[in-house]
């Protein structure tokens, strides 16, 4: 699969909160960039071994420029350090994708909920929900209302955005909006761990779709060796107990595309054409890993002896 890359233009920067900053990326010659839909990201390559994933945050409709928006985090691994002290206007930066594992299904109602820089993958969400005249609502919270990015866009939906600062009123109250659910709605949520950990003990089976930005704990047992057939070349590749696929494959000279080597981007995702995974990665929905069609080779491994990949 042919992945879209370009070396693209910094043409605005500017602040959507305390600590957290937009960027508009635009094509050098005004090509028009890759479509996308709500719930996508790309891959922003700021250096050598410093890649990054930002969720796509402005209209899918302009095909002239992609908007992200990146948070400050002093604590970090220097990715948004880079970008808010590197990158200013006129820069060019290598990006990436678009990638969606985060898509927006059809549904009758939706209950957004997001955690601070949670709120990017939502934005686009929430103007697809109401061009689709579906009925939605969205809990927001945030530090402080300062820290809150995009408080002024999205003022334009009334009440039915719903935004708690944290030094106001608290941790958000999930209760009230995640409680006796009608028919027909799905729940979308991206933002802290504990948000959204706190957000699938709520929600009944089948109605929560999540984005994460750090791994999800897995239940694992103990690793063993296997074999990995790669269908394009017919070559085997032993994948060691304390080796990944991905690692493995790499080994074996084989190019293919990783990222967070964590199990959160999607960025390896590799078809699967024999063989039955054994998922560990934070990116698939339930019905995703049942029917085994796909995994990411970074982390993800095999309930058996033998894998056969489209690589």
């Amino acid at each position: 699969m042919t992945v879209y890359e370009a070396e693209l233009v910094v043409d605005r920067r500017e602040s959507a909160a305390d600590g957290v900053l937009a960027l508009t990326l635009r094509h050098p010659l005004g090509e028009d960039l890759p479509a996308w839909e709500p719930g996508a990201h790309v891959d922003v390559v700021l250096g050598p071994e410093l890649e990054r994933q930002y969720s796509l945050c402005g209209d899918p409709a302009d095909r002239s420029a992609w908007r992200i928006a990146v948070l400050l985090e002093p604590a970090g691994r220097g990715g948004s350090a880079h970008v808010h002290a590197q990158l200013g206007e006129g820069d060019k930066v290598r990006v990436r994708g678009p990638r969606n594992h985060f898509r927006l299904e059809p549904a009758s109602r939706y209950r957004f909920v997001a955690g601070g820089i949670g709120i990017t993958p939502i934005l686009p969400m929430l103007a697809a929900a109401e061009e689709a005249g579906a009925e939605w609502t969205l809990l927001y919270g945030g530090r402080t209302r300062n820290s809150i990015a995009f408080i002024e866009e999205l003022a334009r939906y009334g009440d039915r955005v719903t935004v708690c600062p944290q030094d106001e009123s608290g941790l958000l109250d999930l209760d009230p909006v995640l409680d006796g659910l009608p028919e027909g709605t799905l729940v979308y949520c991206c933002g802290p761990g504990a948000l959204l950990d706190a957000v699938e003990e709520r929600c009944p089976a089948g109605r929560l779709r999540v984005e994460r930005f750090a791994p999800k704990e897995q239940q694992k047992g103990e690793d063993a060796e296997f074999e990995v057939e790669l269908a394009q070349s017919g070559r085997s590749v032993t994948v060691a107990a304390d080796v990944s696929v991905l690692d493995a494959v790499r080994g074996a000279g084989v190019e293919v595309l990783f990222s967070c080597t964590e199990g959160t981007c999607g960025t390896c995702e590799t078809d699967v054409l024999e063989g039955t995974p054994d998922h560990r990665d934070s990116v698939l929905t339930d019905a995703e890993r049942q029917s085994g069609e796909t995994m990411m080779i970074c982390v993800s491994r095999c309930r058996g002896k033998r894998l056969v990949l489209d690589l």
